[in-house]
């Protein structure tokens, strides 16, 4: 393909380049700069393109991988390395410590709640928990499938209350 014959069929994909340009940057300028450099690396490559073949996806990959590389620079462009010996930038910055005491109650008090539940119903309830499906616990238990769902249903229901009568519609609401 001639030069001319390349500038030709750029010009007419100009349109379309900033149209993709946009929808991947969502903003003006930086579509601008994208349009600028796919324009400027598809003239500096054009003997690298192949007459016959789709010069609209030619471009476009260009665009795309060129969007893509400036999204990885700008990530790792946020990323903190410190080289200091005792890591003092790290461990310089607000540190938040999560105070896990209020869950670590909760679990304890539903723990002792689930506990209190009746053996026929806490079992099934438990295992279904743990992961297995219904019809493994039917087989397990040695009950019937809609037995496991209703004894399952159950648990849930009681635990349910229990959780109301001690908090009310604070946790349930």
């Amino acid at each position: 393909m001639s030069t001319i014959e390349f500038n030709t069929h750029f010009n007419q994909m100009t349109a379309l380049l900033h149209s993709f340009a946009y929808n991947l940057t969502k903003n003006v300028e930086d579509s601008k700069d994208l349009y600028q450099e796919t324009a400027f690396r598809a003239l500096r490559n054009r003997e690298k393109f192949r007459a016959g073949t789709n010069f609209k996806a030619w471009l476009f990959t260009i665009m795309k991988n060129i969007f893509i590389n400036n999204y990885r620079k700008k990530s790792k462009a946020n990323t903190i390395i410190d080289s200091t010996d005792n890591l003092y930038y790290i461990n310089s910055g607000k540190n938040t410590v999560a105070n896990l005491a209020g869950s670590t109650i909760l679990m304890k008090e539903l723990t002792s709640m689930i506990e209190s539940l009746e053996e026929s119903i806490r079992v099934p309830f438990m295992m279904h928990y743990y992961g297995y499906k219904y019809q493994e616990i039917a087989e397990q238990l040695d009950l019937p499938l809609g037995t496991v769902k209703s004894r399952i249903f159950f648990a849930r229901k009681e635990l349910k209350n229990l959780l109301s009568q001690q908090y009310g519609d604070v946790l349930l609401g």
